[in-house]
C-alpha cells in the first residue's frame, strides 16, 4: 500500500515536471538562431541603455496618388531602396530581384517594401502606377513613392544611410545607389544588402526571417 501511494505522489509530482520541460524547450526551440545587428550612429542614455539610430518621419505620395507616412510602416518590417523608372542599367535589377522578396513573403502582412524614386520631376504618379503593374504589384505591400526631391534625398542619406556623398536635393544633385536597408519596427536599420547581388538578395530575405522570428520569439516569452 505504501508503495502505490509513493509511486501516486511521484507520478503527480512528474506530470508537472514534463510539461514545464516541454514548455521551456518549445521556448528554446523557437529562439532565433542570431540577432541581426544594428546600423547607424548611437548614443548611450545610461547604463545598459543605448539609444539607436532610426528613420526620421516622412510622408510621399505612392502609386496610387495616396500619401504615405511613417505611420504607414508602424508595427511593420519593411526594406527600403531608391530607384528610378527611367533607369536602364541597375534598377532594372534591383526592381526584379526585389520582386523576388515581394513573391517570398506574399503571406506575411508585417512586411512591406518602399521603393522611392530618385528622379521626381519624371516619375509620376501615373508613371510609378505603371511601373508597379510592370512588376506585378497591385496592393498595398510594395509602395513606389514620390515627393519633393529634397527630402526624398535628405531621408536617403541622413535615415536610411544609403548614400555617403554630400547634397542638398538640388537640380544638380543625384543618388543613384544599389543598396537596400532593412528596417524593424522600431525603424532601426537591421541590415544593408547590395540589391544588384543574388547572394545579397538570398541574405536579405533569411535576414528578414530571423527579424520575424525575433519579433515572435519577444511576443510569446
Amino acid at each position: 500500500m505504501k508503495s502505490k501511494n509513493t509511486y501516486y505522489w511521484l507520478f503527480l509530482i512528474l506530470i508537472p515536471i514534463v510539461f514545464l520541460g516541454g514548455y521551456f524547450l518549445s521556448k528554446q526551440q523557437n529562439k532565433p538562431t542570431r540577432l541581426l545587428p544594428y546600423f547607424g550612429p548611437k548614443s548611450a542614455l545610461k547604463v545598459n541603455d543605448t539609444l539607436y539610430h532610426q528613420i526620421a518621419p516622412f510622408q510621399f505620395i505612392n502609386q496610387n496618388g495616396d500619401s504615405i507616412s511613417e505611420v504607414f510602416t508602424a508595427n511593420k518590417i519593411y526594406v527600403a531602396d531608391y530607384f528610378f523608372t527611367t533607369c536602364k542599367s541597375i534598377c532594372p535589377i534591383m526592381s526584379n530581384n526585389l520582386v523576388k522578396v515581394y513573391q517570398a513573403f506574399k503571406n506575411e502582412p508585417s512586411l512591406v517594401l518602399l521603393s522611392h524614386t530618385v528622379d521626381p520631376e519624371t516619375d509620376s504618379v501615373p508613371q510609378l502606377k505603371s511601373y508597379a503593374l510592370q512588376h506585378g504589384v497591385n496592393d498595398g505591400r510594395w509602395q513606389f513613392l514620390t515627393g519633393h526631391k529634397k527630402d526624398l534625398y535628405a531621408l536617403a542619406r541622413k535615415s536610411y544611410l544609403l548614400n555617403a556623398e554630400e547634397g542638398n536635393g538640388g537640380a544638380e544633385d543625384f543618388i543613384h545607389t544599389q543598396n537596400f536597408a532593412l528596417i524593424d519596427k522600431e525603424k532601426h536599420i537591421r541590415g544593408f544588402y547590395d540589391g544588384t547581388d543574388s547572394l545579397e538578395i538570398n541574405r536579405l530575405m533569411i535576414d528578414i526571417k530571423l527579424l520575424l522570428s525575433e519579433y515572435a520569439y519577444k511576443t510569446n516569452r
